[in-house]
């Protein structure tokens, strides 16, 4: 059970599987010269002919042995622990540029849950496959023959017997490896699946708590706990039924073998020695093969989780760039850009944008397309069709690293990590002064919270948990703008928060877009009527686009949606005046 692919996969790990090896055998034949050694001074007694020196000679000799092989047991612990790190480190090293090169879009292909499973608990079964199982693998190929080769001279009968029962231990490791194949791939699966369902109602918990629907996905994880408890609960019981078949193969067939070679003692074909040294052998060959058979179901655990980690691994990587892109952007050029999640179900369809330096805004109703376009342009969705040129080089021929360096998305619900507000803020650009930070500050008003408070050194909690929606956009948006991008993409940035908070975020994108491209998507109409350009979205098609005067005229969608955003807002003011 040597999967090619696997080891070709690690091949620097197989030179420590290797000497593991031989460590091994090199402690074999140790072993045989010591039984040799103590059935030579038994029979010295037997016979009656001791010779205190002599024996004195040969305990010394055997403590030096012992002592040899317990150094070297060290030694194949020391290459165990070596494959098996170098193993992790690998394999880990190509999960991590495997996600490198998916980018921001890997969640198209795996989810983030099974990433971390496979990364994690998958990569860690691998380390005893490597460590134990794959060195015990060849070695109990080597061990038998070995002794063989040592005692069939002595007496090719009993040499034979032991020999010939061996193989009965890889049958019924074989006769099992299909149903467990079968059995562990299926307990990965229900793995994953509980993983997911985890990870998903974790973070969702507080939405959960708020609609009492916590108490139902109780329910659903607790079944799917219990379906993983079941087939656990199998695997346990396949392999304890495994490993006593093996027992009685391993113990009858040494039986055996010993009950032969006593025989031929009896009948004199053999010496005293001899029968010894197949009694005292008769088990190593055997113990190798039962020490695999108890590796092999962690083994086969291995391998159902390396066909996970192939499964990432083999993901079909969209076209990477490979053009170093290090001059300033001065235009997007957009032509028949099409994009579907869903086969024959298109949200964006035949589009074509120019965006320039300024505001370009792109408006609609909800499920239009807006945030799909700017994902796309974020390097988050890469399954697209049509043509998305920075400046005149093809947007799939730039490296994501550079695109992501250049363009920005600021969204509506942006994550802040736990820490201090500088450690979040020097995110996207380490290398910036103190005074650009204080600037940043100020233009997002920001200032006065931070002198009430710890200034730079003030904590934000898990999920920015301490602070108020807008104070947390604020934050993001002065985070994003010390990163000094050539492009920003503010999609929904003034969604859910205060009023005040929504003026100081469109006076600070006023002020970047006379130096910056600027895509400005927003529900609320009254914040583009000073874009540049309006793109107007309908059901994934671009129905419209001028400024906001010419559009008015037309009296086209644009005008609809405004005016009817225009009669709410004048309802609402309205009705505070009642108030």
């Amino acid at each position: 059970m040597i999967d090619k692919k696997l080891v070709k996969s690690v091949e620097g790990s197989m030179k420590y599987v290797v000497l593991n090896i031989i460590t091994q055998w090199v402690s074999l034949i140790l072993n045989i010269i010591i039984i040799f050694i103590i059935g030579d001074v038994l029979n010295q007694v037997l016979i009656d002919s001791i010779i205190l020196d002599d024996i004195m000679l040969k305990a010394f000799f055997i403590f030096i042995l012992i002592a040899l092989r317990f150094i070297l047991s060290l030694v194949a612990s020391h290459y165990s622990y070596n494959a098996s790190k170098d193993v992790k480190h690998t394999l880990r090293s190509l999960i991590y540029h495997k996600l490198l090169l998916l980018g921001p879009a890997y969640n198209e292909d795996v989810s983030t849950s099974e990433v971390v499973q496979v990364a994690v608990e998958g990569v860690d079964q691998l380390e005893i496959y490597f460590g134990k199982y794959m060195p015990q693998f060849f070695y109990s190929l080597l061990a038998p023959l070995t002794l063989f080769i040592v005692l069939a001279p002595m007496d090719l009968p009993s040499a034979l017997t032991l020999l010939l029962c061996v193989p009965l231990i890889p049958i019924s490791i074989i006769a099992v490896q299909k149903f467990a194949k079968k059995l562990l791939a299926k307990y990965w699966g229900q793995y994953t699946t509980l993983g997911d369902s985890f990870l998903e109602n974790l973070e969702g918990l507080t939405t959960l708590k708020i609609y009492s629907a916590d108490g139902i996905k109780n329910e659903q994880m607790n079944l799917e706990a219990e379906n993983f408890r079941k087939i656990t609960m199998r695997v346990l019981i396949m392999q304890l039924n495994s490993i006593s078949v093996m027992d009685m193969v391993a113990f009858g067939g040494a039986a055996l073998g010993i009950i032969v070679a006593i025989y031929r003692f009896m009948n004199h074909d053999i010496t005293f020695v001899q029968t010894f040294a197949f009694i005292m052998l008769a088990s190593e060959f055997f113990i190798p093969l039962r020490l695999l058979g108890s590796f092999f179901h962690i083994a086969m655990n291995g391998m159902a989780a390396s066909d996970k980690i192939f499964q990432l691994l083999d993901i079909e990587t969209h076209t990477q760039g490979t053009l170093d892109f290090n001059e300033d952007i001065e235009r997007i050029d957009i032509n028949d850009l099409t994009f579907s999640y869903l086969e024959n179900k298109e949200v964006l369809k035949n589009n074509t944008y120019t965006f320039k330096k300024g505001i370009t805004a792109i408006v609609g109703e909800s499920g239009c397309g807006k945030s799909t376009l700017a994902k796309i342009i974020s390097a988050q969705l890469n399954n697209y069709s049509g043509s998305i040129k920075l400046n005149d080089h093809e947007f799939k021929d730039i490296k994501t690293s550079h695109i992501l360096s250049k363009i920005t998305l600021v969204p509506h619900d942006p994550y802040l990590f736990k820490g201090s507000i500088k450690e979040n803020l020097i995110q996207g650009n380490n290398t910036i002064t103190d005074l650009e930070i204080q600037d940043a500050i100020k233009l997002m008003k920001i200032d006065t919270f931070l002198d009430t408070n710890k200034g730079l050194d003030t904590l934000i909690s898990e999920n920015a948990s301490n602070l108020s929606g807008g104070q947390r956009q604020r934050i993001a948006m002065a985070r994003a703008l010390l990163k000094k991008s050539d492009v920003y993409i503010f999609d929904e940035a003034t969604a859910n928060i205060d009023s005040e908070s929504e003026n100081y975020i469109m006076q600070a994108i006023e002020v970047l877009s006379k130096e910056k491209i600027i895509i400005l998507i927003s529900h609320r109409l009254a914040n583009v009527v000073n874009a540049n350009t309006i793109y107007t979205l309908d059901d994934g098609h671009i129905v419209e686009h001028a400024n906001h005067d010419e559009l008015m005229k037309l009296k086209g969608k644009y005008e609809t949606l405004f005016s009817y955003q225009k009669q709410l807002e004048n309802y609402s003011l309205k009705g505070d005046s009642h108030v």
